[in-house]
């Protein structure tokens, strides 16, 4: 098996509620480093947990993962240092990139096994995070997303631990591929079928290309029936 990087930081936030405005609202963006052992199970690590479980967490979204090869961008954009758990992921690794990771590919973790599921979607919760309200909408067009895993094989997972790929996916769409169908190609047929024929592709990101392949062919249709 090869190793694609090392878990450099293992972060995990339970649940809490902060001011939005004059809005109370509850999340789980504020995750921290912990130094011990955690059992990663179908819905997550334990000592993990998410507030929104319509739009974070599941079993398609069990693991939030982000790279710390993109902590020098934001550390320079913002002249600050840039943390692990930074972007409230769960996973803070070394070298895997959006470019270089696959939906469907295949990586063991301590004595887990997890699958690339989808690019990971930043809400405002992360703009609220750094008092950035834009950072979100960066975070999308910069397309430094992150991704999120399912978890395949539960087991225990720790800081330190290598990820070893132990299958590529025989379809090679990456996450950088599936963001840029998602925010820049969005009428781009090709694309969204590429995506849709991805087995392994997250249920909420299959729904999502769905709704927008009908909308793109019923709109082709209609200029159809309206040519001469």
């Amino acid at each position: 098996m090869k190793v694609l990087g090392q878990l450099v930081s293992l972060n995990i936030a339970l649940p809490v509620t902060v001011l939005h405005g004059s809005k109370e609202i509850t999340t789980g963006i504020f995750k921290k480093p912990s130094n011990r052992a955690h059992h990663l199970g179908p819905m997550g690590l334990d000592g993990d947990g998410q507030a929104d479980l319509i739009y974070h967490g599941g079993e398609d979204k069990a693991v939030c993962v982000y790279s710390s090869e993109h902590f020098p961008y934001w550390s320079d954009l913002w002249g600050e240092e840039v943390a692990p758990g930074a972007f409230g992921e769960n996973f803070t690794v070394s070298h895997i990139t959006e470019q270089m990771i696959c939906i469907g590919d295949i990586l063991q973790v301590g004595s887990a096994i997890v699958q690339v599921s989808q690019p990971r979607q930043p809400c405002f919760k992360l703009g609220l995070k750094h008092n950035k309200p834009q950072l979100p909408l960066h975070v999308q067009q910069t397309g430094l997303t992150g991704f999120y895993l399912r978890v395949l094989q539960e087991g225990s997972v720790k800081e330190g631990d290598d990820l070893l790929l132990t299958s590529l996916h025989p379809k090679g769409v990456s996450v950088a591929e599936a963001n840029h169908i998602m925010y820049t190609g969005k009428k781009e047929t090709e694309g969204m079928l590429k995506l849709l024929d991805l087995e392994e592709l997250a249920v909420s990101w299959r729904e999502m290309i769905s709704r927008r392949l009908a909308d793109a062919q019923a709109a082709d249709e209609g200029r159809e029936d309206v040519r001469p």
